[in-house]
């Protein structure tokens, strides 16, 4: 059985769970208002609002989801592509050591390094390593903190924590509303 893919993951985990009817049922959303008011048609309404927010909400992470598994997929296509670079690279720079090491034709009876003259060259290429493993572990961080901002702000709505920071306050103001309009027909 082939692993979960990227989309599958990203898709159960964030939208499925975030649906209102997941989280809260029409009936449970009745019970939260008084007796009085629960056969109010308002509440079925402000239950719908909700939900068509919410939906949207889903919608847009949705989206993001697609371009997060783009840029995956992206992302993996550039690997590859450098990979396979420096494969075809790597003979060429064993050939340019060769030529350094022992001069421009293979095999020759010239002058070849020794002790003392190797030193300086490996030191230079433990320096020239060095200075190519700090630029990789500095790349290496910024796409760890870019990733963890993308989980970061895609767990926003797994935890209730929206976009539409109002949304609590536009709730309330609503529900005081219904609560009026119910009082003013008693």
């Amino acid at each position: 059985m082939a692993p979960p893919s990227e989309l599958k993951i990203l898709s159960s985990y964030l939208l499925i769970p975030a649906q209102l009817p997941t989280i809260i049922s029409l009936q449970e959303f009745t019970e939260l208002f008084p007796a009085k008011l629960q056969s109010s048609p308002h509440i079925r309404t402000l239950y719908r609002d909700l939900q068509s927010q919410r939906n949207a909400i889903v919608d847009s992470v949705a989206v993001e989801i697609e371009d997060q598994v783009q840029s995956g997929r992206e992302l993996r296509r550039s690997i590859a592509r450098t990979r396979r670079l420096n494969e075809a690279h790597e003979y060429e720079e064993e050939v340019e050591i060769e030529r350094l090491l022992f001069g421009s034709v293979p095999n020759s009876k010239g002058e070849k390094h020794n002790i003392l003259s190797i030193i300086p060259e490996l030191e230079g290429a433990i320096n020239q390593l060095q200075s190519e493993l700090q630029l990789l572990g500095e790349e290496e961080a910024l796409l760890q903190a870019s990733i963890e901002k993308t989980v970061d702000s895609m767990s926003d709505l797994r935890y209730g924590r929206l976009a539409n920071g109002k949304l609590r306050d536009d709730v309330l103001e609503g529900l005081t509303n219904l609560q009026e309009t119910c009082k003013a027909k008693n």
